[in-house]
């Protein structure tokens, strides 16, 4: 029978989320019990991190695994030092004290996905000569301090799409939406804008989708993982109609943050503004969010949406199709404002539902008609504030298959 007891790890959390940083202290302690003198070989404890991906693809002959490890840091002390005679230690309660440092650099956040994780974990070991080694691990929840400059990710966004419709129903369905903000924390609500013409003889609702996108690389081969985390669906629009569509979607509160600096999982988000048509591809302005954690927010102040000039708006977009040719801004018709919020608004929510209550507005829609659509616009000539590096990515490049069919080697979609 083993004389070591109650062997126990503990460690002092640094906030009330419990969670840890680059460069954070770990601080804690190592409590064992021994019932008689033991000779122990070492005591030790240790930090480390690492990523792995695995999945595998085929059956039979055909099936194949994939799967790849990055180690980001380790970091260990002894508490007992390792010599070739061994350490006696007497009988009763032994408790050691440690301070790890966690090194400086660019880590990705702590996740678990379907295909891999992210883990850091604290773990305690005793050893002793042919003996099996006595061992406990907890995982400390590490939040990356490492994020893009709030200046460059603060700003609206604004796009646009047209769209023409097949055979079965000739026409046009013009888009021009806009994102109040593209950083985010969970719980957050986000504000969204979408002025449609629909030109067309179908019915077609307007939906707003909050899309995660997960990819898993190991060497050369790429796994991706598709999921709607929650969606806003808009009232019926007309045939050879133009509505004005706002929502507020709010951010889930589990949700995982945006990880761009692990080169074998990475963890996207993107507000999908699109309108559904039966029978058709569905025209769609795809805007990248990135999610931060909630302690980081403080530094990242909110903007507010509003009826924003084109080409005034800096935020990319994502689209398929060539801008609109009908602006995104104010008019002195009244014809594309921002419309209020009706008393008797109707919506319909999918996707998560175990949400906080709201403290804004609750999820839904608010319409207006264009009642003067025959007024022309003057182009403002305000430049962008910032010009783009690069033209942005098609929405099929994002997105290339269907999500409800997905048909490329590897991928998954959940809604």
């Amino acid at each position: 029978m083993s004389p070591i007891k109650n062997f126990s790890l503990t460690y002092e959390a640094l906030n009330q989320e419990g969670t840890f940083s680059e460069g954070d202290a770990l601080c804690g302690s190592v409590t064992f019990t021994l019932t008689k003198d033991t000779k122990v070989k070492s005591v030790f404890v240790k930090v480390k991190g690492d990523a792995n991906v695995h999945w595998t693809e085929g059956s039979g002959d055909k099936k194949r695994s994939y799967s790849a490890h990055r180690r980001y840091f380790k970091v260990e002390e002894y508490l007992v030092l390792e010599i070739v005679q061994g350490t006696v230690l007497p009988k009763g309660t032994h408790k050691f004290k440690f301070r790890l440092q966690i090194p400086d650099g660019n880590m990705p956040s702590s996740f678990t996905g379907f295909y891999g994780r992210i883990v850091y974990m604290l773990e305690a070991q005793l050893s002793r000569s042919w003996r099996w080694p006595s061992r406990v691990q907890k995982e400390i929840k590490f939040v990356s301090k490492s994020f893009p400059r709030p200046e460059k990710v603060m700003c609206p966004q604004s796009g646009s799409v047209n769209k023409k419709t097949g055979v079965f129903s000739k026409g046009e369905v013009q888009i021009s939406a806009t994102v109040s903000r593209r950083i985010c924390s969970p719980g957050d609500t986000v504000s969204s804008l979408a002025k449609i013409c629909n030109s067309t003889s179908k019915t077609m609702k307007p939906k707003f989708s909050l899309v995660q996108n997960i990819v898993y690389r190991a060497n050369v081969s790429i796994n991706n993982k598709y999921r709607t985390l929650c969606q806003v669906v808009g009232e019926t629009l007309a045939p050879n109609s133009q509505e004005t569509v706002s929502s507020q979607l709010k951010i889930p509160v589990d949700v995982n943050c945006t990880i761009y600096n692990c080169d074998i999982i990475s963890v996207d988000y993107f507000l999908k503004v699109y309108v559904d048509i039966s029978f058709a591809i569905d025209p769609a302005v795809v805007f990248p969010l990135v999610i931060i954690p909630s302690s980081l927010a403080a530094f990242h102040p909110d903007e507010a949406l509003g009826p924003y000039p084109a080409g005034a708006v800096g935020g990319p977009s994502y689209s398929d199709f060539p801008p609109s040719v009908f602006p995104v801004g104010p008019t002195d018709s009244g014809a594309y404002g921002h419309p209020a919020a009706g008393p008797n608004q109707r919506m319909n929510v999918s996707g998560y539902n175990n949400q906080r209550a709201q403290q804004a507005a609750p999820y839904g829609f608010s319409a207006a008609a264009f009642t003067a659509p025959a007024v022309r616009h003057p182009t403002p000539t305000a430049p962008p504030p910032f010009e783009q590096e690069a033209e942005p990515p098609s929405y099929m490049s994002l997105f290339p298959t269907s999500q409800d069919n997905p048909s490329s080697s590897g991928s998954k979609y959940e809604s």
